[in-house]
């Protein structure tokens, strides 16, 4: 039986944190950990916090307000590693995690990513060269997922199991869909309080997923989505019961918000990303990159690479050859480069085009009005429900017009709907600065809304603890 009303003494309550990106390569999923993480020590500050990693020293140089939860060590808590053990052992052990093996590790991850990728490459070539001589064909991708990990052994010994915010519970990401699953499954054997936050919820079609999230869901406490047109529908259709559901919007919101600047910016920010699940043909690439040199030189600014994910390389790859004879530049973002290096990145934008979720989220959150680009149910999903969550009523809709405005790449008419969308939200930018910071208080203060059931369901309703502060108010203190 887990730890629930256990407290807030040392080491006595105990939440364990799942996410969508275990081997922390992509700063929108880091942005959400951070502000989890931030929240919850707000409340419990001597709680352990555990986040399951498969990178425990990345996390360490990363996110230092949490405790790495090895996933693939199978998944315990920590003994003697600073967080376990007491005393000036323990605390030693801790300080050199953070401040010396941490950001160490962080470094060299960086400095080794290039010469890793290329021998992944040259590895590729030479199968694939083996393979004509042997006459032998590319075998067929592999639908089935490999052997999903054991469910964490922390499970058992937790006060609160949180899956927190993410686009993982999909079709496209089955594993890691079927692993949280699994986890949650776990926490409500045990009789452990389990939630989630910040939830990104579809396309979801396949049968075995289907069933799972079927038998699972309706057991979670409390299911906080970050948009409100899609996912509420999908877990109704789950039997989950409304009252567990709420609209809350992205974990990620207030930690952009943080960051804006009290000047417009003058920038035009630049993301493209091309993966399996983000399909964009050549010659969409090259029409993107043409509006928005073009676009740049028209309008006298300087275009921003904006790379969120380092995975594969997948925003690097794709984006910086759009840069190639560009009137004007800003440096690309350093490998070692925080999630909040790239939300003050954004904040220098007047307007920015990206086909990735999170520098939305960002510019959103700001005041910074985006074109979203797609080329892919997956994300149509996903800016849809983000639009949705920063759409202004009408009589400031009649004024200012949406703040994010979403081209899909496949269409006939590509060149002049981008080109029209970036234009109309230059002119618009200054009058839809308010508006979107509006929205984004909003939904901060909701998601801090939603985290006050969490809280209730390990503290109750004892009434002895201070009432946090919370949303609005947190904010006008900064």
């Amino acid at each position: 039986m887990g730890q629930t009303g256990a407290g807030d003494g040392a080491g006595k309550l105990r939440v364990l944190i799942d996410n969508g990106e275990y081997w922390l390569r992509n700063r929108g999923d880091i942005a959400m950990m951070v502000m989890t993480v931030e929240r919850l020590r707000e409340r419990w500050p001597h709680a352990r916090i555990g986040m399951l990693t498969d990178q425990p020293h990345i996390l360490n140089g990363l996110l230092p307000q949490a405790e790495p939860v090895v996933a693939y060590g199978g998944g315990q808590w920590g003994r003697g590693s600073g967080w376990g053990a007491g005393g000036v052992p323990g605390r030693l052990d801790r300080a050199a995690a953070v401040h010396l093996t941490g950001p160490a590790a962080v470094h060299w991850r960086a400095l080794t990513e290039v010469p890793k990728h290329h021998l992944r490459e040259a590895r590729d070539r030479v199968r694939d060269g083996m393979r004509a001589l042997t006459g032998e064909s590319r075998p067929e991708r592999d639908d089935g997922m490999p052997d999903l990990p054991p469910v964490p052994a922390a499970v058992a010994d937790s006060s609160l199991v949180i899956a927190q915010g993410g686009g993982y519970m999909t079709d496209i990401d089955k594993y890691q869909a079927h692993r949280t699953l699994n986890l949650l499954e776990a926490a409500q054997q045990h009789g452990i309080p389990n939630v989630m936050i910040g939830q990104g919820l579809g396309p979801m079609r396949d049968p075995e997923l289907l069933r799972r999230a079927a038998a699972v869901l309706p057991g979670v406490d409390l299911i906080a989505v970050r948009e409100g047109l899609r996912g509420p529908e999908l877990l109704e259709q789950a039997g989950v019961r409304s009252d567990r559901i709420l609209v809350t919007g992205d974990d990620a919101v207030e930690f952009a918000y943080r960051l804006r600047r009290p000047e417009i910016g003058t920038d035009l920010g630049l993301c493209l990303r091309i993966s399996d699940y983000s399909k964009v043909s050549n010659a969409a690439r090259d029409t993107l990159g043409e509006v928005v040199r073009r676009e740049g030189r028209a309008l006298g600014t300087a275009l921003a690479p904006l790379i969120i994910s380092e995975y594969d390389d997948e925003d690097r790859r794709h984006t910086l050859p759009l840069l190639g004879g560009a009137h004007r530049t800003r440096p690309v973002i350093a490998r070692t480069g925080t999630a909040q290096d790239v939300a003050r990145q954004v904040s220098r934008c007047r307007v920015l085009v990206t086909s990735a979720y999170h520098l939305a989220v960002f510019a959103l959150s700001q005041g910074i009005p985006a074109v979203a680009v797609t080329a892919s149910q997956y994300y149509d999903d996903k800016f849809y429900g983000l639009a949705d969550m920063f759409e202004a009523n009408t009589a400031e809709a009649e004024t200012a017009g949406a703040g994010l405005r979403i081209v899909h790449l496949d269409s006939e008419h590509l060149e002049t709907e981008l080109t029209r969308a970036i234009r109309q939200l230059w002119e618009a930018a200054p009058d839809l600065r308010d508006t979107l910071q509006r929205k984004a208080v909003e939904q901060i203060d909701a998601g801090r809304a939603g985290l006050e059931r969490v809280y209730g369901l390990v503290d109750g309703h004892d009434g002895n603890r201070p009432a946090p502060v919370t949303g609005s108010a947190a904010l006008q203190g900064e």
